[in-house]
């Protein structure tokens, strides 16, 4: 059993962890014009591998990609990118999504995601939160391949549909629960 002093110092790790994985990726953030580059690129990807993300794009009201994730841990662990809400063919604002987890795990791996909001309480949600933590607030569901036979345009009825893409790296498994999104200027 961990003490109470031993899990007040896993926090505070996990914390500075996050912090300084933070400060380090925003020292070298891309520009607005690069992430609208790489965000248009990592949508084809995805439309190209995933036909049903393009069927999606079509109907949604907005989609928020994040291009280029990236994860370590050793113990205690973050997760930290940019990306941007698109509606129709405009860029809108900018985001940024973090996380933070502890708990067995060693490695670093990369990875896109795009949550596709299918409706306008879900763009509005996003807008005025001061910071959406994916599993809370609208319904969000992640699309694997077990969900996407059987989803189609017809049985759509979440707020937001999400996709995971581009893997890479030596990490078991990417969830995006607990994720926080919330606006940046760029």
């Amino acid at each position: 059993m961990y003490s109470v002093r031993g899990r007040l110092l896993a926090v505070m790790l996990a914390m500075a962890s996050i912090v300084s994985m933070s400060v380090m990726y925003q020292a070298s953030a891309a520009t607005a014009a690069d992430l609208d580059k790489d965000s248009l690129q990592a949508l084809q990807t995805l439309y190209d591998a995933e036909p049903l993300a393009k069927t999606l794009s079509d109907t949604a009201k907005a989609v928020l990609v994040f291009p280029n994730i990236v994860k370590a841990g050793l113990v205690f662990g973050g997760s930290y990118g940019e990306g941007e809400l698109i509606e129709g063919s405009k860029v809108v604002d900018y985001y940024n999504s973090v996380t933070g987890s502890w708990g067995l795990q060693v490695g670093a791996q990369s990875y896109g995601y795009a949550v596709f909001l299918m409706t306008d309480a879900a763009v509005r949600y996003l807008k005025t939160s001061r910071g959406w933590e994916l599993g809370v607030g609208p319904t969000v569901v992640v699309v694997d391949e077990g969900v996407a036979k059987n989803l189609s345009t017809s049985s759509l009825k979440d707020d937001a549909y999400a996709f995971i893409f581009s893997q890479q790296g030596l990490m078991a498994g990417v969830s995006i629960e607990g994720t926080k999104i919330s606006k940046i200027n760029r």
